[in-house]
């Protein structure tokens, strides 16, 4: 293991350590959390010690908790008592190493994360906005308390000691066979029609690879086309207290290719969308960062059969629309142009790296 996540409390008491920070959904399950907690409990009086793992949306900085508002909602969280001890789980592979990198008075936990929960997504701030990220994160906390989880019981911020996790999916080892789409179109002042054809290798592209879009074009019409427009839109269904849905682009690209009337036309477009093209757009769904960590887009969310209306949080989707822009001929010019408009599916992802399973 070629690093330990650790953090103390400010009172010096509780120390939390963690093997790593990403914990793979692999559709049937999620890797196990295994962790240990050093504990000095010199200072300790009456009180426990707990350790939490919390799955919680957040749509506002902590530091805006000024009027006892609460900027988290909790979607799913769990509790194990450390001190005195009364969790004792099978030891891992991984709780021997971190036992040893602990040393005396150290205890192991572990948290099985069911795999209806969302993946680690933060939308992107605004470039005045500051404080944390909205999003869903995850978050291991050991802490001094009397009780597991009383709302009326205060606890001390040098009393716990946190690390943010990620919960995170890569890119299925089977790939799909790409989408096709077409269209038939006709216009105003013409009595033929433009065929559109669009259509990719693969359904699933990784992030920062190169996307070809085989695009056929048969205009029958008397209409030029003047050039095709590609947009990439993200799609982000927020789903907590309500569904709230809204798309936006991350990729507008055009290419001046252009179709005379009466002909035939066949090309392979390349896009690639990126953050680095969208850092100011605020709101954009970004996968789940650690600290300021690069990240990139979103990945889109991967579901089991049947579990969509349980899942809350942040589901992310994509789609690319190909548009041919048809130029109006004759005396109404612009009155008679018109764009005709295919839409394929895309799913962008991490491919696995080596050694996962």
């Amino acid at each position: 293991m070629s690093k330990v996540f650790k953090k103390t409390s400010g009172n010096g008491g509780v120390t939390l350590y963690l093997g790593k920070r990403d914990y793979v959904d692999h559709m049937s399950s999620v890797d196990q959390v295994d962790g240990v907690v050093k504990l000095d409990t010199s200072n300790f009086g009456d009180r426990k010690v707990f350790v939490q793992l919390a799955c919680a949306f957040r749509y506002g900085s902590d530091d805006l908790d000024v009027m006892g508002l609460c900027f988290r909602k909790d979607i799913w969280i769990t509790h194990v008592q450390m001190y005195p001890e009364n969790h004792k789980p099978t030891l891992t592979p991984m709780h021997d190493t971190l036992l040893k990198k602990a040393g005396d008075n150290s205890y192991p936990f572990s948290f099985t994360i069911p795999n209806n929960l969302p993946c680690s997504v933060s939308l992107q701030p605004g470039p005045d906005d500051k404080g944390k990220a909205c999003g869903v994160d995850f978050e291991v906390k050991a802490y001094l308390a009397m009780d597991k989880a009383n709302p009326d019981e205060k606890i001390e911020k040098k009393d716990t000691a946190r690390l943010i996790i990620r919960k995170i999916q890569y890119a299925p080892s089977q790939v799909g066979a790409g989408p096709k789409a077409d269209l038939c179109k006709s216009f105003m002042m013409s009595d033929k029609p433009v065929h559109l054809e669009a259509s990719m290798e693969k359904d699933l592209y990784f992030h920062g690879e190169t996307i070809p879009i085989k695009i056929k074009v048969n205009n029958e019409s008397n209409k030029t086309v003047k050039k095709i427009k590609i947009i990439v839109d993200q799609t982000t269904d927020i789903v907590l207290y309500s569904a709230d849905k809204y798309t936006k682009s991350v990729l507008t690209q055009e290419f001046m290719e252009t179709v005379e009337a009466t002909s035939t036309f066949e090309t392979t477009l390349n896009i690639m969308p990126l953050l680095a093209d969208n850092k100011e757009k605020r709101g954009l769904a970004l996968d789940g960062r650690l600290k300021d960590e690069d990240t990139n887009l979103a990945s889109t969310t991967l579901l089991r059969q049947n579990v969509e209306k349980e899942v809350l949080g942040i589901l992310v989707s994509y789609k690319i629309k190909i548009n041919l822009m048809v130029a109006g001929g004759g005396l109404l010019g612009g009155l008679t142009a018109s764009d005709v408009t295919v839409e394929l599916p895309l799913m962008l992802m991490h491919p696995k790296p080596e050694g996962e399973f």
